[in-house]
């Protein structure tokens, strides 16, 4: 590959990555949302570096990866859980973020790797295209990429902070991405394409829309309960 190919290809990874890397800043923005202010730079930092050395990863083993059956069905379920879990006030999360413990930060972390990890399997395809087999192409051009995905992740934290509802819009993006990951699993996707396409179009609304209740009514439940626990003690 001489120089302007090289470039070309660079080129390509970079804006391919701009492209696909909004959910990954939406999540991570969810993530650190609960961290203190000091934090939560840090925490940017840390998920957008681990969402980047997946993709790298995936990259390498993307097309053993995307054959196994039933693998994009578990990821798509773990993805609901965690676009419900971002909407919920979890206390122990909550007290150690606030008390700046380290327990917080890599929590926080922990939920950013998986959450990207299932959503990075379609996305890195384009990418590990793009590269045509260079490695060095692939890690250098995603290298390129992280500050994109740190000013984005900071942009949308900045915006949840201003509008609090954000956090559902983001979670129920979350829930559609998670229904679509579970619809191209290649053990139903033949099977939904030929004889429920519907589904196609309709299942990722519906999912995002479930998300955005099931965290709206469990967060009311346990704020609730915690009303109830500090205004009576015993």
């Amino acid at each position: 590959m001489d120089t302007s190919d090289f470039m070309i290809a660079l080129l390509q990874i970079i804006w391919i990555d701009i492209l696909l890397s909004g959910d990954n800043a939406l999540v991570i923005a969810l993530a650190c949302r609960s961290l203190p202010p000091k934090q939560q730079k840090i925490g940017i930092f840390l998920g957008t570096g681990a969402a980047i050395g997946l993709r790298v990863l995936f990259a390498v083993v993307i097309a053993s990866l995307l054959a196994i059956p039933y693998l994009k069905i578990v990821g798509g379920v773990l993805l609901f859980w965690i676009a419900i879990k971002l909407m919920l006030p979890t206390e122990e999360e909550e007290q150690a973020a606030h008390a700046g413990t380290a327990a917080g930060l890599w929590g926080v972390v922990r939920t950013i790797v998986i959450a990207d990890a299932v959503m990075s399997l379609d996305n890195v395809i384009a990418i590990a295209a793009a590269s045509h087999g260079n490695t060095v192409l692939l890690v250098l051009g995603l290298a390129i990429s992280i500050p994109l995905i740190v000013f984005g992740s900071t942009l949308i934290l900045k915006a949840i902070e201003r509008l609090p509802a954000l956090v559902y819009a983001g979670a129920g993006l979350l829930g559609y991405i998670a229904a679509e990951v579970i619809l191209t699993d290649p053990s139903i996707h033949s099977h939904v394409v030929e004889s429920l396409p519907v589904l196609t179009g309709t299942a990722p609304f519906v999912a995002a829309l479930g998300v955005m209740t099931a965290g709206f009514l469990m967060a009311r439940s346990i704020n609730r309960r915690r009303a109830v626990a500090e205004t009576d003690p015993a």
